[in-house]
């Protein structure tokens, strides 16, 4: 299998999961999330908002706005290919679809916040091993903003259990998550 293959059977895999079970799954993965230690102590976190049958997280980002922490969530750059965090004040009001459709914030509530102030981040993905590899979507963009974590940052990766492969393929530039959550468990794939 080479790593193009297998971002299409996953993907194809992902998308042929009915509303309910993305729902069910994605609940048992968010409770997981919320109960951490690291998701606890962190003041400012950061997490993708779900698109084509991702694990839901409007759950964590409307409980962790109501538990007082500082929500971040992504932009896209497309000029220059990055991501740029920004601090989410009004959910969903503040954010609208941006680039493939994803909901991102509008230009008017952009917030630019650093990437070393976020303690934790939930990071999006097709596939991961359990040495916490992960296989994008092919852009990049999520290798290029995790390098300019802060060192203390954690990061966790949300998928379902079939998400979980032998070998994802990883590249030298790639950042390994340091835990992956699904519906069955929490692995922590690097020292905390």
């Amino acid at each position: 299998m080479t790593k193009s293959i297998l971002r299409k059977t996953v993907l194809r895999e992902r998308r042929s999961l009915s509303l309910a079970e993305v729902t069910e799954k994605s609940n048992l993965i968010v409770d997981k999330a919320l109960a951490m230690e690291e998701y606890l102590q962190a003041e400012t976190v950061m997490t993708y908002l779900d698109f084509r049958n991702e694990v839901q997280t409007g759950t964590l980002v409307s409980q962790s706005m109501a538990a007082g922490k500082r929500v971040v969530v992504p932009a896209t750059d497309i000029k220059n290919n990055r991501l740029l965090p920004s601090l989410l004040e009004n959910y969903p009001g503040d954010l609208q679809p941006g680039n493939w459709g994803i909901l991102e914030p509008k230009p008017d509530c952009l917030r630019p916040v650093e990437p070393t102030e976020i303690d934790l981040i939930f990071v999006p993905g097709v596939a991961f091993d359990l040495s916490g590899n992960r296989l994008g979507y092919g852009g990049g963009y999520y290798d290029r903003f995790l390098a300019q974590a802060g060192p203390y940052t954690t990061f966790v990766a949300l998928a379902f259990e079939f998400q979980v492969r032998q070998y994802v393929y990883p590249d030298a530039h790639d950042i390994p998550v340091h835990c992956l959550i699904t519906e069955k468990r929490l692995v922590w794939t690097r020292p905390r």
